[in-house]
C-alpha cells in the first residue's frame, strides 16, 4: 500500500474519533449538567436579539468587521 493510503485512511479515522468524542461529550453530557435554558428558548434569544440591535449609536458609520473578506482596500502599486 502506499502513503497515501495510510494519510487518508488517518485522516478519516481521526474524523470518526473526533465525532464520537463531540456527540459523546456535549450531546450526551458525560461531565453531567444541563443544556441552558436561555439557550433553548427561542423567546430569550429574539428577545436578546432585539436588544442588541435597538442599542444607541453613538459613533460614526458601521464598521466593517472583516475589511479583507469585503475586498474593497486599494492596492497601491508604488509606494507613496
Amino acid at each position: 500500500m502506499s502513503r497515501a493510503t495510510y494519510i487518508i485512511g488517518a485522516l478519516a479515522g481521526s474524523a470518526v474519533v473526533a465525532y464520537v468524542c463531540d456527540k459523546v461529550i456535549s450531546d450526551n453530557k458525560l461531565f453531567g449538567g444541563t443544556t441552558p435554558g436561555t439557550v433553548l428558548n427561542k423567546e430569550w434569544s429574539a428577545a436578546t436579539e432585539e436588544r442588541l440591535q435597538a442599542w444607541p449609536r453613538t459613533a460614526g458609520p458601521p464598521v466593517v468587521m472583516n475589511p479583507i473578506s469585503r475586498q474593497n482596500f486599494i492596492v497601491k502599486s508604488r509606494p507613496e
